[in-house]
């Protein structure tokens, strides 16, 4: 459907300035025009903005929407077919919260992505990454300790999450067979993490020349790899194998950060994760193991943003929440804003992730030829952040790609 949105007050966060009184034409799934308050259209409808703030859709560049519950045990005995029903919750809960791009970094496939795509469920579209790689014993590993088979000869050890995949070979075959099965980039292990129960937070996975190989595969099919990564160890050995994005980096040191600088890569925090973690986890049955490691990295993780900036590292959206804290999603607005502006947090949510998306000029900004995902907001989030923290009271529009999802205009 055609429609124009009038009298809003548009937010251009490549200016940090609104303009108020604008009009947008929308075609179909596109922005088409913007104009001032006389711009003309023979559009089917009109929705009258009444002087509210129109800014782009929010993307959030770390998500993990097949993960379902904090009880991964539990996790691990769930049935595909629940498993989809319940990520096709969450999803509708996220774009209801303004997020209309999210990239999931481990868990969401091909059939998740379509069925959001072909409107069977609502949701933001997805830019998956489907199974990670990670090496034996690293942070894709969920295998207990004791009662396992021996190493089989192949090499590679797959799940639902993750292929645990050892040697240069052993890792081509598994980026290609998730690029093969539609993975929009490729997701690496480079260090050890929470979450998984046999490394600790402060591992160095997977050798240069394996990364490499990683690398070297996801760019053959024009994309890239995001790691996880916390330690500076190793960062500088994902973004020298040529890795595009950091996914947490909450130890990086001075040196590491300028390291990425040159290096060209982005950094995606993820802090309100280790939050939510430390509050909730323990009622929420998150492993005991992983409680004890959050503290390796809660308190490191605001230091991170502040290093970044003051470096000159291009920083992300993330919020990397799992299961029943995935409705916390907002807070990572609230958090950041204890050490950076406004513009800079809404710019990493737009602008930033759109540029890790290869979808700059197409996602994150309002602007004719990009996609229509468009919020319109009681207040300005530029004066006021914490809009964005309550979007059920503030978001009076949530579009995406032209269609209405959130219709609270009077």
């Amino acid at each position: 459907m055609d429609i124009v949105l009038r009298r809003c007050a548009l937010l251009r966060l490549e200016t940090g300035e609104t303009e108020p009184e604008r009009s947008v034409r929308i075609e179909g799934d596109r922005i088409v025009e913007v104009g001032g308050p006389d711009l003309r259209s023979d559009a089917a409808g009109e929705l009258d903005c009444g002087g509210r703030t129109l800014m782009p859709g929010l993307i959030d560049a770390h998500v993990h929407a097949a993960i379902t519950t904090m009880d991964l045990a539990a996790m691990e005995r769930k049935p595909v077919s629940l498993v989809a029903h319940e990520a096709g919750a969450i999803l509708d809960a996220m774009i209801r919260r303004g997020f209309t791009t999210i990239r999931d970094a481990g868990g969401a496939d091909w059939g998740l992505a379509q069925a959001v795509e072909r409107g069977l469920i609502r949701g933001p579209r997805i830019f998956f990454s489907g199974r990670v790689l990670s090496q034996t014993g690293g942070h894709g590993d969920f295998r207990p300790r004791f009662g396992e088979p021996p190493p089989c000869a192949c090499g590679i050890h797959s799940t639902a999450f993750s292929h645990v995949a050892d040697g240069v070979s052993a890792v081509r075959k598994a980026a290609r067979e998730e690029l093969r099965r539609g993975a929009a980039q490729v997701k690496i292990m480079a260090s050890g993490g929470v979450a998984s129960p046999t490394d600790p937070v402060r591992n160095i996975q997977y050798s240069p020349e394996e990364m490499r190989a990683i690398v070297e595969e996801a760019h053959g099919w024009h994309t890239y790899a995001m790691a996880h990564a916390y330690t500076p160890e190793a960062v500088q050995r994902a973004v020298r194998a040529g890795v595009r994005t950091i996914e947490h980096g909450n130890l990086i040191d001075r040196e590491t950060a300028e390291s990425m600088r040159e290096h060209g890569a982005y950094l995606v925090p993820t802090l309100v994760a280790y939050f939510k973690i430390e509050e909730l986890g323990k009622a929420l049955r998150f492993p005991e193991v992983s409680l004890r490691k959050v503290r390796d990295v809660l308190d490191a993780g605001l230091a991170s943003l502040e290093l970044a900036r003051e470096v000159g590292v291009p920083m992300g959206f993330g919020t990397d929440l799992l299961g029943e804290t995935h409705v916390h999603q907002n807070e990572e607005f609230a958090i950041r804003s204890r050490v950076l502006k406004p513009l800079e947090i809404l710019r990493s949510a737009t602008l930033v992730n759109a540029e890790i998306l290869d979808r700059r000029g197409e996602l994150g900004t309002v602007a004719p030829g990009a996609l229509a995902d468009l919020l319109v907001v009681d207040g300005n989030p530029l004066e006021n952040l914490s809009l964005l923290v309550e979007p059920e009271k503030n978001l009076a529009l949530v579009m995406k790609a032209g269609e209405p999802i959130v219709n609270r205009l009077a």
